[in-house]
């Protein structure tokens, strides 16, 4: 992973193997994916596990404060 981060020129010290599947996860859940269908991917054991990272992507949707920025 690192070969290829850095061959796109992206700080290869900033990266992990678990940044990648951390933001694919959240990513996913913003995008509304089933947590079953991450799972499938990221091969997860336990459905808790993907649930932080939805909430983490779901924190500030329909946020009281939505439009004042």
């Amino acid at each position: 992973m690192k070969r290829y981060a850095e061959a796109a020129g992206l700080d290869v010290e900033k990266l992990s193997g678990h940044s990648l599947r951390a933001g694919f996860v959240t990513s996913a859940a913003e995008n509304r994916a089933s947590i079953s269908r991450i799972m499938e991917v990221t091969r997860h054991r336990d459905p808790r596990t993907v649930e932080t990272y939805v909430r983490r992507a779901d924190r500030f949707k329909d946020h009281a404060v939505d439009g004042f920025l």
